[in-house]
């Protein structure tokens, strides 16, 4: 398997011939999920391929991380950030799911594609909400992560978490960090998310 690091976090970047994680997944636990999904996925020959996730979060307007840029066309880019590992691309989905706040303890599922390039789960709790990760870049911003506990991995990159109850997206996965104590999965809270969104695009973007 082949992983990048940066400050000791592991980027789910997409990978070669590398074993799902998490496990097969029967749907989503709301239908505006299945709307606003979007599988990323990238064949090389009869044996290479690498995977990732998207998910709309305005009218047309669709983020995943900026790791997976490979995955995007160029005419569909709208904006890469700096400061975070995200990007925005064009969609052709005019709707996105309800987005909500997490709280320490709420039970969570983080969504992403496997090797077989069907739709994969792992389901978690939230153990923190505002976890400090390095800065990209000296001058780039601090990073503050939503934390959770889950056994996801490999495909998940720019994949939504959401609240197992609700279905309310709470954050975009990005990396992961093997521990002791298990697996502890980090992603960006979708308020940080739709306000960098806002920041790069102006006013308009905002739902």
């Amino acid at each position: 398997m082949r992983r990048f690091w940066t400050a000791g976090l592991a980027i789910l970047a997409p990978v070669l011939l590398a074993c799902s994680a998490g496990r097969a997944s029967q749907g989503f636990i709301d239908p505006r999920l299945m709307t606003a999904y979007i599988p990323l996925a990238q064949s090389y020959d009869l044996v290479f391929s690498s995977w990732g996730a998207a998910i709309t979060i305005a009218p047309n307007i669709a983020v995943t991380n900026d790791h997976n840029l490979n995955f995007i066309a160029p005419d569909r880019l709208l904006a890469r950030s700096r400061d975070y590992d995200l990007l925005f691309f064009r969609t052709d989905s005019p709707l996105a799911p309800p987005a909500g706040e997490a709280h320490i303890g709420d039970a969570v599922i983080a969504y992403g594609q496997g090797s077989d390039r069907h739709l994969r789960e792992a389901s978690g709790k939230v153990i923190a909400r505002d976890e400090y990760v390095k800065a990209r870049c000296p001058d780039c911003s601090s990073q503050r992560a939503l934390v959770f506990a889950a056994n996801a991995g490999a495909g998940f990159s720019g994949g939504p978490v959401v609240d197992a109850g609700t279905g309310a997206v709470l954050g975009i996965t990005f990396g992961y960090l093997d521990s002791e104590n298990g697996r502890r999965m980090y992603a960006y809270d979708i308020g940080l998310v739709l306000a960098e969104m806002q920041r790069l695009l102006g006013p308009a973007a905002v739902r």
